[in-house]
């Protein structure tokens, strides 16, 4: 049995609230320290996982702010994974345009989140069966289980050893 150290950077709270501002903010913080003392690093990547919109206004400018990043492989990725447990409407995971998107909730997500870099491309096609069209971004939208699963293997992945 071997103990393993990992930081936690962040404590999970619910409230019922949703400050999607607030909580950019905060990982603009610590993404900023952390490039500041790792430059030298693969673009960290941040995976934003919600079950409802804002309720302190429009997040874009922090998301914008946070995938400006950059380390010196690369700008951060971003991933937003909006979670839903109406079963309602489908599953829309890793699309590259936004046609199927149903509203402005949805495409805020989808302007925000990072396009899927080639490795991930490969995994998501490889290991998951998900053919993904140029320009694959790391959103899916009405998620189930399943999909955030799917979403954390192929945005957290750090090679596809074959």
């Amino acid at each position: 049995n071997q103990r393993v150290k990992f930081p936690i950077w962040l404590n999970p709270i619910a409230d019922q609230q949703t400050p999607m501002r607030e909580a950019f903010g905060l990982a603009n913080k610590i993404v900023t320290n952390w490039l500041n003392q790792n430059h030298n690093c693969f673009p960290p990547i941040v995976i934003h996982i919600t079950d409802g919109e804002s309720t302190d206004g429009d997040p874009s400018q922090e998301m914008r702010a946070l995938m400006n990043q950059t380390s010196a492989d690369g700008n951060v990725l971003l991933f937003n994974v909006h979670l839903s447990s109406g079963g309602h409407a489908s599953v829309i995971s890793f699309p590259s345009n936004q046609e199927r998107l149903p509203d402005d909730y949805a495409k805020m997500l989808f302007s925000n989140s990072s396009a899927l870099i080639p490795n991930m491309i490969g995994i998501a096609k490889e290991d998951h069966g998900i053919d993904l069209s140029a320009g694959a971004r790391g959103f899916v939208f009405n998620g189930d289980l399943s999909s955030l699963v799917t979403a954390l293997d192929i945005g957290t992945r750090a090679s596809n050893p074959r």
